[in-house]
């Protein structure tokens, strides 16, 4: 009884010392949506958008990623730059959407606005993390082949180097169902994250992987003209405990649960293992 108390008040007060680094925002971005792109990429982008807003807005001076995404806050105006959302250098992260975003549209001239407000929960990141690499190959397995824009029926790998000793699990939300997919542990393993070495270059999906156990490998596929998935690379240096997903029988075995349930795992593994998350869109056309 004592023992179990103790374990309650003890995280208790990790939940307490987490949720002062949280904020709930409310952000509204209108986006002028060039001739080539789609109304679907126009509403991701706006609502890309509208969550650094809300994070440089709450969080101060500086929001950067290594893409070319940059924003800052000079005498109370934002200024920003930027090509979408998520990587290992960005000051704050939006933990999760607390409302359906709200979309209006128009036309300025020829150009559609779409604008959008979300609500939400962000964190700010008052630490480095751990810098580490990760990028989305196509139909190739060197660094050559990074590409984050797939056709139907393209070969997917992913390069993957860390500066310490860490755990590794991978991720893929189809946003069309909203379903969320384990691509790594593979799915012969049961471990909720694979241990990979310091410095160490894997490119993991491929055959030639050395691991225990056999590898699975993946091909994007497009139902509908545009598809967009995004994919979570999750790393920590303390092991990472396996999410209650369940096996896809009628897809190979592959583990998957909802995306509300992924959500919340997430934030907790954020909370309790310290885990670094990079978040990669990836478009894909027929």
């Amino acid at each position: 009884m004592t023992r179990t108390l103790l374990i309650s008040v003890l995280l208790a007060i990790a939940v307490a010392s987490y949720a002062q680094k949280v904020q709930k925002v409310t952000a509204t971005y209108t986006y002028y949506a060039p001739e080539h792109v789609t109304l679907e990429e126009a509403k991701r982008t706006a609502l890309d958008r509208a969550k650094i807003q809300a994070i440089a807005n709450a969080f101060g001076t500086l929001v950067t990623q290594s893409n070319s995404t940059v924003l800052s806050n000079q005498n109370g105006k934002t200024d920003s730059r930027f090509f979408s959302l998520g990587g290992s250098e960005i000051k704050g992260e939006w933990i999760e959407t607390t409302k359906e975003p709200v979309y209006n549209f128009s036309y300025e001239g020829n150009m559609l606005a779409v604008s959008v407000e979300v609500s939400g929960r962000i964190r700010e990141i008052v630490d480095a993390g751990i810098d580490f690499t990760a990028k989305i190959l196509r139909n190739g397995t060197e660094e050559r082949f990074e590409s984050s824009e797939f056709r139907s029926g393209d070969d997917m790998y992913l390069y993957f180097k860390s500066p310490v000793d860490g755990y590794l699990t991978v991720y893929l939300l189809d946003e069309a169902t909203q379903e969320v997919y384990c691509l790594l542990p593979y799915i012969r393993d049961s471990h909720g994250s694979v241990f990979v070495k310091s410095d160490k270059e894997y490119v993991f999906f491929k055959k030639s992987d050395k691991l225990d156990y056999t590898t699975d490998e993946y091909t994007m596929i497009a139902s509908q003209p545009v598809e967009f998935n995004t994919l979570y690379v999750i790393f920590s240096q303390k092991e990472i405990t396996k999410a209650s997903d369940k096996s896809d029988e009628s897809q190979g075995g592959i583990r998957v649960l909802g995306y509300e349930k992924f959500n919340k795992w997430l934030i907790i593994v954020k909370m309790l293992s310290s885990a670094n998350v990079i978040e990669k869109t990836i478009k894909v056309k027929q």
